[in-house]
C-alpha cells in the first residue's frame, strides 16, 4: 500500500473509464508504475476506511485524495452552469432531486438502477435510450454527485456505482473544513497538475483538471510569481513550458511500460506529440473501417521513448492476451520486439492470462511474434 500511495501521491488523480477489453482504466496506471501490483490494494484504497481515494469529476471521471476532492468544491458550486445539459435538466424538478437523496440517505449505498426502482417504480425503461440520454432518476442522481451532495462508496462488479451521502463517505475531518477559496483551490489543483508533469505548458496544466483559461491563467501566473513554477524553454513545445521547481533531472532513465490510453502520460496528445514525437489518438469512438492501428491501443514506453504501440485485448475464456496489431514507431531501436514482448507477458500474469498471441497485423508484428514464442518457451 506504501507504493500504491506513492503513486497516487505523484501522479495526483487516476482517470475512470468503464471500457474492459484489456482491464478497467483505473487499473493500469499503476502497473505501468509498479508492475502487477495487487489490484485489491486499490480498491481497498477507493472503498475502505481509511480512505484514501474518492470519486469526482476532476480530469473527466477520476479517483482523487480525498483533500483535492474539497479543492474541487468550486466546481461543485458550479453544476448548474457547467454540468453536461442531461445533468442540469434536474435541477428543473427539485421534488425529484429530494426524494433521490432522501432514499440514498435511506439505504444507501445504492445503485442507480436500485433508485430508479425505488423512487419511481412505475417508469418504464426506454429500450432506446443511448449514450447520454438517461432516465430521470438517473440525471438527478448524477447531478446530486456533481454538486458533491452524493459520491460513490463502491462499485458493483458491472462498474456501476453505489452511491451514499458525501459526508459518509469522505474522513469527517476532509468534510467538516470549510470550502477553501476558489482561487486559491484552482491554484493548488494545477500545482498538483504542474508536479505530476515535472515540466509542461500552461495548456497541459490546465487539462489535467481540465480547468478552463479563464480560471487558470491568474492562477500560473501567481505561481511564477511566487517561485513554484519556473519558466523555461523546452524543445518542441509549441508554447513557454513551466518546471515545476521540486522537480529533478535524472542522469539516466531506465524505463519500461504500457501506457493505457487513460494513462496521465498521454492525457494531453499535443505534449505526448511535442515531447516523443508521436502522434496519438485513442480510436475506441472510431468506425472500425476508420481506425489506423485499432481499438484499444497502448504506447510501449522504452527508456527515455515511446518506441512502439500495440492494440491490445484481454481474451478470457480462452485465457489468451491477444496482440491484434503492433506497429513500430520511428527510429524504435533494435531489440524493441523483445523488450515489449517481456512486458506483454508481465501483462498477462497480472491479468491471470496463460499465454500471448500476437495476430498478423502491423509492421512489428512477425517480429514481436517471435519474441513473444522465445519468452514463452
Amino acid at each position: 500500500m506504501r507504493q500504491v500511495q506513492s503513486v497516487i501521491d505523484r501522479i495526483g488523480l487516476i482517470q475512470i473509464d468503464s471500457v474492459n477489453v484489456l482491464a478497467r482504466a483505473h487499473l493500469m496506471p499503476l502497473f505501468s508504475r509498479l508492475g502487477p501490483y495487487d489490484t485489491k490494494l486499490l480498491t481497498r484504497a477507493a472503498e475502505a476506511k481509511p480512505r484514501r481515494l474518492v470519486e469526482y469529476w476532476a480530469h473527466e471521471a477520476s479517483l482523487v485524495p480525498p483533500e483535492t476532492h474539497r479543492l474541487l468544491r468550486w466546481r461543485m458550486e458550479r453544476a448548474d452552469q457547467e454540468a453536461w445539459s442531461s445533468v442540469r435538466a434536474a435541477a428543473k424538478n427539485p421534488d425529484l432531486l429530494q426524494a433521490v437523496f432522501d432514499e440514498i440517505e435511506r439505504s444507501g449505498p445504492v445503485t442507480a438502477a436500485e433508485l430508479g426502482r425505488q423512487v419511481d417504480p412505475g417508469h418504464v425503461p426506454d429500450r432506446d435510450r443511448w449514450g447520454w440520454n438517461w432516465p430521470p432518476v438517473k440525471s438527478a442522481t448524477e447531478y446530486l454527485f456533481w454538486t458533491g451532495r452524493i459520491t460513490a462508496a463502491s462499485r458493483t462488479t458491472q462498474f456501476a456505482r453505489r452511491y451514499d451521502l458525501t459526508e459518509r463517505v469522505l474522513p469527517a475531518a476532509v468534510h467538516e473544513s470549510p470550502a477553501p477559496d476558489p482561487e486559491q483551490a484552482i491554484a493548488t489543483l494545477l500545482e498538483i497538475s504542474a508536479r505530476a508533469h515535472g515540466v509542461g505548458t500552461a495548456r497541459c496544466l490546465r487539462d489535467y483538471f481540465r480547468i478552463a483559461a479563464r480560471d487558470a491563467d491568474s492562477a500560473i501566473a501567481q505561481l511564477a510569481a511566487d517561485g513554484t513554477l519556473l519558466p523555461v524553454e523546452v524543445d518542441g513545445f509549441s508554447a513557454p513550458g513551466f518546471l515545476h521547481r521540486d522537480a529533478r533531472r535524472p542522469r539516466k532513465i531506465k524505463a519500461r511500460a504500457l501506457l493505457a490510453p487513460f494513462d496521465p502520460l498521454v492525457f494531453e496528445r499535443d505534449r505526448l506529440e511535442e515531447l516523443f514525437g508521436v502522434h496519438y489518438r485513442i480510436e475506441i469512438y472510431t468506425k472500425k473501417e476508420k481506425r489506423r492501428f485499432g481499438y484499444y491501443v497502448l504506447p510501449f514506453l522504452l527508456n527515455e521513448a515511446i518506441v512502439a504501440r500495440v492494440d491490445l485485448k484481454a481474451d478470457r475464456q480462452p485465457s489468451v492476451l491477444r496482440v491484434k496489431g503492433a506497429f513500430a514507431e520511428d527510429g524504435a531501436p533494435p531489440g524493441t520486439a523483445d523488450e515489449l514482448a517481456a512486458e506483454l507477458h508481465l501483462m498477462a500474469d497480472w491479468l491471470g492470462l496463460d499465454r500471448v498471441e500476437v495476430e498478423d497485423n502491423g509492421d512489428l508484428a512477425a517480429e514481436l511474434s517471435g519474441s513473444a514464442a522465445a519468452v514463452q518457451a
